[in-house]
């Protein structure tokens, strides 16, 4: 006999188990993709643009592969992102061992595929889970980012200069995790949402869910707290190295803020039971101040070390509550649409800030240091504007309604 909630608590140690594996590639990419595009690069201001262009893969592919897993279900769209990922890695490589920029960036741009794919694991968290599991059902999956922060950067450290073209190594690394990965979805047996008859409900339409208070507070909260973090994580390996420390200290700060984006996982589901979701999404964006001001502060290694931990404490709080908001928020016949429009404003924020890191760190500041500054200096107005339309939707009690 199967237990009230075990389908859920299955489906979510498969998905804690491809968010590990998978999502180990994650970290590796977003730790050399900058440096290895600056070694690129024809200009030092497009040595982000491979992180870029993996973002506006995610960006674009969003919505089709929320389509594709409404009517094909979450296992075939997960296989699906895992192949992109692989295909994407071995393009990258090509690039990499021809040193040519443009193919690199093509890789970085079908690596966003997986990337897409990935963000939609918490999404099947919560699709066989009650209502009080689901905040807890989220967390489970974030947490497995853990094993994925302690994963990544090693795989960098021992395959980074493991070849002669330097990255080549990683890149070839990735191609295997994405492989290897893609059996765990077998496990997953996710009911497909069923075919629409004639006369049943449709749900409201995109613009009717975005005019939605609740909705579109926690959109805005989402995108501020994940393009947030993207802007400042893009840069930190540039701005590690060019302060005078190695690839493995990047390495180390970019581990050290993944364990921290996902740490807070085993506990932000109850303590989003106890205290309620606005409130935690308010304590992440208070956070992301944090981390910008101790990023300010100095550029002495602990420096790097603090602001990033923070960093992604900040986002976990910011980015799981706020996707609790949504998902409270949609009723089944809309889930397909509201999650893939959701993704398409979330990861279009993410790719102007990841645009706009490089440009800061390389472009506009005349130092290493001075760029790291305004990369950080750029969070304040987009705090203020998740924060301010927080407060708005605390002000009308009303619009606390989400259905």
């Amino acid at each position: 006999m199967i237990k009230p909630g075990s389908t859920a608590r299955r489906h979510g140690l498969f998905l804690v188990a491809a968010q590990a594996i998978l999502g180990a590639q994650m970290p590796m990419i977003f730790t050399i993709a900058g440096l290895a595009g600056q070694s690129l690069a024809p200009n030092a201001c497009w040595a982000t643009l491979p992180i870029s262009l993996t973002v506006i893969g995610s960006m674009l592919t969003a919505t089709p592969i929320s389509a594709y897993m409404q009517r094909h279900g979450r296992r075939r769209g997960f296989v699906v992102g895992a192949l992109g990922g692989a295909l994407g890695a071995a393009i990258g490589a090509y690039g990499l061992y021809v040193q040519n920029f443009w193919i690199f960036i093509l890789g970085a741009l079908f690596t966003g595929i997986y990337m897409s794919a990935q963000g939609f694991y918490r999404f099947a968290a919560a699709d066989t889970a009650s209502d009080a599991f689901r905040p807890k059902a989220i967390s489970w999956v974030m947490a497995g980012g853990l094993l994925s922060a302690l994963l990544g950067p090693e795989l960098v450290k021992v395959t980074a200069n493991a070849m002669v073209v330097p990255f080549l190594g990683t890149y070839l690394a990735v191609i295997g995790l994405n492989l290897a990965g893609m059996f765990l979805f077998a496990g997953l047996n996710i009911p497909r949402p069923q075919v629409k008859a004639a006369g049943d409900p449709m749900g409201r339409s995109r613009a009717e869910l975005i005019r939605t208070p609740a909705i579109a507070v926690a959109m805005i909260c989402a995108t501020v707290s994940y393009a947030l973090m993207n802007l400042v994580m893009t840069s930190s390996p540039l701005a590690v190295v060019g302060c005078g420390f190695e690839t493995s200290d990047a390495a180390d700060v970019v581990r050290a803020h993944v364990l921290a984006m996902y740490a807070p996982s085993f506990i932000t589901g109850h303590v989003i039971a106890r205290i309620g979701v606005e409130k935690v999404i308010a304590l992440g964006l208070i956070i992301l101040a944090g981390a910008g001001a101790v990023a300010m502060a100095g550029v002495e290694l602990e420096n790097f070390f603090i602001a990033l931990i923070l960093l992604g404490i900040g986002w976990n709080f910011g980015f799981i509550g706020a996707t609790t908001m949504l998902t409270s928020a949609q009723r089944p016949e809309e889930r397909g649409r509201l999650q893939g429009l959701n993704d398409l404003v979330v990861f279009g924020g993410v790719t102007m800030a990841s645009f706009s890191s490089g440009g800061l760190m390389n472009c506009s500041g005349g130092s290493v240091q001075a760029g790291w500054q305004l990369v950080n200096l750029a969070m304040l107005p987009f705090l203020v504007l998740a924060g301010g339309a927080l407060i708005w939707l605390w002000l009308r009690p009303e619009a606390m309604r989400t259905h």
